[in-house]
């Protein structure tokens, strides 16, 4: 098996139904587990750790808030096995009320991208009338799209598929791109 970070399309799947917390099991192409992770329940600031498999034994990557409550939060992504920073992700606080954005920050929190729900209208009856719509997001870097998360609906298992065929020279550590998607997972939809 290759490296977890080496696919260009992955499944998150999160699993709400859990006294424990939500589980995100994270799929290649192939429907082959690479990734899990357990969020705690009733945490007041958000620390989501990726594991290589369900036994939690090797820890690939965090993602945690550095605030508890902000509504332009900021989380720091880390590689554990190596301890290197690899970048940050920031909510886009009130131009999110409307339609959701994220801000992908490099190690030293320059902005190299952004994540951006695709369609302001859909945002808006998301919000205002019925989370039953699925939410789905460009990832861009330099103006162009690299790649996109796109939900599933199912009132049971929040699933998004993730897919960065389009990003050929690789210009977004897929450590990060994967990071968000699996924030995104785990934050988005809990405004509407």
């Amino acid at each position: 098996m290759q490296d977890q970070f080496g696919y260009t399309q992955y499944l998150v799947r999160k699993k709400v139904l859990s006294i424990a917390g939500a589980k995100f099991h994270i799929y290649n192409a192939n429907q082959e587990l690479v990734m899990y992770s357990q969020m705690k329940a009733f945490k007041l600031k958000e620390d989501i750790r990726l594991f290589s498999d369900e036994s939690m034994t090797e820890e690939l990557l965090t993602i945690s808030a550095r605030s508890i409550i902000d509504f332009s939060a900021t989380y720091d992504v880390k590689d554990t096995r190596t301890g290197e920073h690899i970048g940050c992700l920031r909510r886009k606080g009130l131009k999110s009320m409307l339609k959701d954005e994220w801000l992908i920050l490099n190690a030293s929190e320059t902005e190299i991208g952004r994540i951006k729900e695709d369609n302001p209208l859909l945002a808006l009856l998301r919000r205002f009338l019925s989370n039953l719509i699925p939410q789905k997001f460009n990832v861009q870097t330099n103006g162009n799209t690299i790649g996109t998360f796109k939900q599933n609906f199912n009132p049971f298992v929040t699933k998004i598929n993730v897919d960065f065929s389009l990003d050929h020279g690789q210009t977004l550590d897929r450590r990060l791109g994967l990071a968000a998607s699996v924030l995104l997972c785990a934050i988005e939809g809990k405004q509407g």
